[in-house]
């Protein structure tokens, strides 16, 4: 194969050339991202119900789909939230399941539940994903000046049929969701005396108009050669239509419905107020399909709303603008990796020249980097994964690691010449001699990331980018290493001439003899070889033991959004919190597109902000605004929660924006779940230990689930006395019905408007009732009795009761989610809260009976994915260990080879902590501070480890073998591969250093993904690099020799 490669080396080029194009043509073809897609294991079935209190959704919905969804297979969890007028289910399913069984599954077990109530509306089943965030956010407004007096907020109906269903028709877009405003409704206004003069009851009024509201299919006839479709039309088309229905014929006169009321078109009542920048707007938010390009969607999105501007919205008054989007964030994000990519390449080449000292044979050394790094795209598109910062940080990493192969043949290739042979026949003794030390640093480097697919919690699916991008280039890195570098070097390649050595040439030299002198003398006797080896293996446990930090789950990013969410007491209607909002609004609006500079010097009650969004819906307000420094980002959150606590009573939360998880602290949460049956304990509990999570913390946040912890929730209960009720002809449906309909409005049927169906509901003339009292006072007709008040027949009493209801696999509960400030790791969160949790179980007065406290979240992510990378860090070792035992066939050589792999992750360890001590004390300088976490990412580093601290042990014991094979004594062996391997070794160990360096060292937008995975691999090579040159040499001699002596026999001879 070798002298085929050297000697034919046309088809060996052209082969590499069609590679190049496949590479070249998957950079353009692979979609970016700004993280991989994550699979989607959470549906989520919504159904609506307007009007409902919680107390029904949760007893005629939730508890009926949760008794069919409940034995679904592969449902990992279930969370159901009864609100009024909304239900909605979360089924979270097991990594690997299934998604296209799995809603098929839903669907039939949704089609067994019994009937609704009536106005239920039919189940939504959604599919969501940690990366399933709306990735832009519009504002709908007025043009300039208002110009039509449009009223934004009537306008949400026409803003979802046109505009978002153009949108959705964009490729790569999967949905597009509005929040503000209101749906249009058709109201129905009757006169309750009216009614009762022509006794009339609402029921009968409802079914007349149902009963009139149809169309009716007549079958079809053949007439001659013609066949006509038979319809009867029956559907209201017009307001007067509704008007003219004749509901009723007294004495022969027939009612009309305009002879007791009146319809006409309005909204429903806004549920939700939006604003963007202090000015009140709808919010369209766009998400994208999984595996979509997101610039190309974003650029597509842009153009589709340019149309839309310039054509129904501008016919309208309206206009489209956009307000926020991450994308920007994507391209600063992969325009830094390929900048350090390029930057570590041009590092690496430098280097190469500075030892190599010739252009032909940096050239030779260094154009495996640009084929490597093509074929890792290719082996992305492939794969089917796209190109992001996870997946170009891979790329990025295997920049110095795809050298190092080249490195050692070429500086073999080298060496022959240099002794005098003719280039050809130095090139493939060269390639051959040292090919199984490259097979073999390949192939630990490759199959330690195949247990990278036993990983199925979404850091599983973060490491397989990367795996999949460094095992591409490496692979190709050894075919170029043993094929495309002998054959240039055979005719490229010319004699080392004698020039004047530059300056590190010297100096290399002087270190290459001062090694040699150390090694010499460390391995000259057996006690300093002990003493050597003892001390390198004590550091390096007492390292790993001492300086190991505490976990945290998923790198949050650093975005310069935050969220921040404010919970009022309960009963705080919308017109309450839009107050509030527009007080926020007020305060904050000013400082959109001030200087940062202003707040850093104390300047600005808060930081400068590129924009903000907020809603506001009963009982919470909801504030997104972004950060002109990123620096200030803390800052944001520290005083935007510190606003939310000045208004009394309210429970606030605040946190980075997530791109790994949702954006209320999802990948650093602790979730408490405290479950019970009954309500009045179930509360009383967790406002308790609501009060002492905050407690055990300096000021964290904590976001309760349900909101509001008392069952403050102001209602109505109307108690019917039934037997006065039945003797006046009441039934259940007839006094439910007339209360709706007099207080808030019932729903009757739909109306079609053109394509758009739209509610119909009733109301009394009197308005909707405004003050609890007047309830008892509502007007009703009675078939028996004429006109009565309610009260006449029902007593009407105030209580409380909760205003959402929560259960978590069918047990009512509330879920704390506490997240801990940013200097506690979140494995040391962990600890304190189960703490508390045996602090709070202890005490019986504290926790009442049935109660029970579990701890969810990231938490218990965290330690699945731990446990699951230990399970495979193991299997990569294993692994490893036998494909050493393969190439050098002997079990006890390889053992050698592994004893490194403590001492690099040591080393790894030591760089983590050197870059966070360093780091936090870079603002003392003006710098931006470092502090980078032990995310589960920079585990990964671990098993990057494994993979490229065994290459350079690999070949020193190569050639130790080799000589003493030859017939040299076990300390001459030592020394000659020192010396004959020291420079190799040291040069792929520098280039690779300086090859990631940028990626550690160069800030900038997502460098904080991968910053901890680099700092690892990077201290962990060079240190065990270093330690390597004397402590193996030390261990083979010591080992080799006390074998000779045992067994007496060639330690060099193959076999167990």
């Amino acid at each position: 194969m070798f002298e085929f490669a050297v000697r034919k080396p046309v088809i060996l080029t052209v082969a590499i050339l069609i590679v190049c194009i496949f590479g070249i043509n998957a950079v353009y073809e692979v979609p970016k991202q700004m993280i991989p897609d994550l699979d989607a294991r959470v549906v989520s079935v919504r159904t609506q119900w307007p009007g409902a209190t919680p107390q029904d959704v949760e007893k005629e919905i939730i508890i009926e789909q949760e008794d069919y969804l409940r034995n679904i297979p592969n449902l990992d969890r279930m969370i159901s939230t009864a609100s009024t007028g909304s239900a909605r289910v979360e089924l979270e399913f097991l990594h690997g399941t299934d998604l296209t069984d799995v809603l098929i599954r839903v669907n039939n077990a949704l089609a067994q539940v019994p009937d609704y109530p009536e106005n239920v509306d039919e189940p939504r089943i959604v599919t969501t994903s940690t990366s399933d965030n709306p990735f832009m956010f519009f504002r709908v407004v007025p043009l300039p000046g208002n110009p039509h007096n449009v009223n934004v907020g009537a306008m949400r109906d026409f803003i979802i049929d046109h505009v978002g269903t153009q949108v959705e028709r964009v490729q790569g877009v999967a949905e597009v969701e509005v929040w503000g405003g209101a749906d249009r409704q058709i109201q129905i206004y009757v006169d309750p005396a009216r009614l009762a003069e022509r006794e009339i009851t609402l029921l009968e009024l409802r079914n007349a108009i149902r009963g009139r509201n149809r169309d009716v299919s007549g079958g079809d006839l053949d007439a001659g050669k013609r066949r006509y479709i038979v319809r009867t039309i029956g559907r209201f088309e017009t307001l007067d239509d509704i008007e003219d229905l004749i509901i009723a014929r007294r004495n022969g006169v027939p009612v009309r419905l305009k002879d007791v009321g009146y319809a006409q078109l309005d909204s429903f009542e806004i549920r939700t107020v939006s604003y963007a920048n202090g000015e009140p707007n709808v919010t369209v938010g766009v998400r994208r399909m999984i595996g979509a390009n997101v610039v190309t969607t974003m650029d597509d999105v842009m153009v589709a709303v340019a149309e839309l501007n310039a054509g129904v919205l501008a016919a309208q008054g309206l206009q489209m603008l956009l307000s926020s989007e991450d994308v920007q964030y994507v391209k600063d994000a992969v325009s830094v990796v390929a900048q350090n990519l390029a930057i570590g390449a041009l590092l690496a080449v430098i280097v190469l020249y500075l030892f190599l000292g010739s252009g032909w044979a940096t050239v030779i050394g260094a154009m495996g980097i640009p084929i490597c790094t093509v074929v890792a795209f290719f082996g992305l598109m492939v794969t089917g994964r796209t190109i992001n910062v996870i997946s170009l940080a891979g790329v990025a990493f295997a920049i110095g690691m795809t050298l190092d192969n080249s490195i050692v043949v070429l500086e073999n290739i080298y060496r022959h010449i240099a002794q005098g042979k003719p280039r050809l026949d130095a090139a493939i003794t060269g390639v051959r001699e040292v090919w199984p030390a490259v097979l073999a640093s390949t192939l630990t480097t490759v199959f330690v990331f195949l247990p990278v697919v036993f990983v199925e919690e979404e850091a599983g699916q973060l490491y397989s980018d990367i795996a999949i991008a460094i095992s591409a280039s490496i692979l190709m890195s050894m075919i170029i290493a043993i094929t495309l570098v002998p054959a240039a070097a055979g005719r490229f390649l010319s004699e080392p001439r004698d020039v004047k050595q530059n300056v590190l040439q010297r100096a290399g030299a002087r270190a290459t003899r001062m090694v040699l002198r150390t090694v010499d003398w460390v391995i000259s006797t057996t006690p300093r070889r002990l003493v050597l080896i003892a001390l390198v293996l004590g550091v390096s446990g007492s390292v790993i033991g001492l300086l190991t930090p505490k976990a945290e789950y998923l790198p949050e990013g650093e975005e310069q959004k935050i969220f921040a969410f404010m919970f009022s007491p309960p009963g705080y209607n919308i017109d309450s919190m839009d107050e509030i909002l527009r007080d926020l609004n007020r305060d904050l609006v000013p400082h959109i597109g001030a200087d940062p500079v202003r707040y850093a010097n104390g300047e600005a009650e808060y930081p400068a902000l590129n924009f903000m969004i907020g809603y506001a819906r009963a009982g919470s307000v909801m504030l997104i605004p972004e950060a002109t420094s990123r620096g200030q980002v803390d800052d944001l959150v520290a005083t935007v929660g510190a606003r939310f606590r000045e208004i009394p009573g309210v429970i606030s939360f605040a946190s980075r924006g997530s791109i790994f998880a949702s954006n209320t602290g999802g990948s650093r949460s602790i979730n408490l779940d405290i479950s019970g049956t009954d309500l009045v304990s179930l509360f009383e509990t967790g406002f308790r230990t609501f009060v002492k999570s905050k407690e055990i913390f300096d000021n964290p946040q904590v976001r309760p689930q349900p909101s509001s912890l008392t069952r403050g929730q102001p209602l109505l209960e109307v108690r019917p006395d039934w037997e006065r009720a039945t003797e006046l002809g009441f039934d259940t449906s007839e006094l439910g019905y007339a209360i709706w309909a007099f207080t808030d409005g019932a729903f009757v049927d739909e109306f079609f408007l053109g394509d758009d169906k739209i509610d119909m509901f009733l109301y009394s003339t009197q308005g909707v009732i405004e003050r609890p009292g007047d309830l008892k006072n509502v007007l009703l007709y009675s078939p028996d009795g004429g006109v009565i008040p309610l009260e006449a027949i029902a007593e009407v009493s105030q209580t409380v009761n909760t205003e959402t209801i929560r259960r978590v696999d069918g047990r009512r509960t509330i879920t704390l989610s506490i997240i801990p400030p940013r200097d506690i790791a979140l494995e040391t969160g962990v600890e304190r809260v189960r703490e508390m949790i045996a602090e709070l179980s202890a005490d019986p007065d504290f926790i009442s009976s049935g109660i029970t406290l579990r701890i969810s979240g990231a938490s218990d992510r965290l330690n699945a994915t731990r446990l699951a990378l230990a399970d495979n860090f193991v299997i990569a070792i294993i692994v490893s260990y036998l494909l050493l035992v393969a190439i050098f066939s002997h079990w006890g050589y390889p053992l050698f080879v592994m004893l490194t792999v403590p001492i690099g992750i040591s080393g790894g360890i030591v760089g983590l902590w050197l870059m966070n001590f360093i780091g936090a004390r870079l603002g003392q300088f003006g710098l931006p501070v470092i502090q980078q976490p032990f995310d589960v990412i920079t585990m990964l580093g671990f098993l990057v480890l494994i993979g490229t601290v065994v290459n350079n042990p690999i070949l020193l014991v190569e050639k130790t073998l080799s000589g003493i094979r030859a017939g040299a004594d076990v300390k001459r062996a030592v020394l000659d591969s020192v010396r004959a391997r020291l420079r190799p070794i040291v040069m792929s160990t520098i280039t690779t250093v300086f090859g990631l360096s940028p990626l550690v060292l160069n800030p900038g937008a997502g460098t904080e993904l991968y910053r901890g995975l680099g700092v690892i691999v990077l201290f962990g090579l060079l240190f065990s690099s270093i330690v390597t040159i004397t402590f193996m040499p030390a261990l083979l001699s010591l080992v080799l020799e006390t074998r000779a002596r045992l067994f007496r026999e060639p330690v060099g001879a193959t076999g167990p």
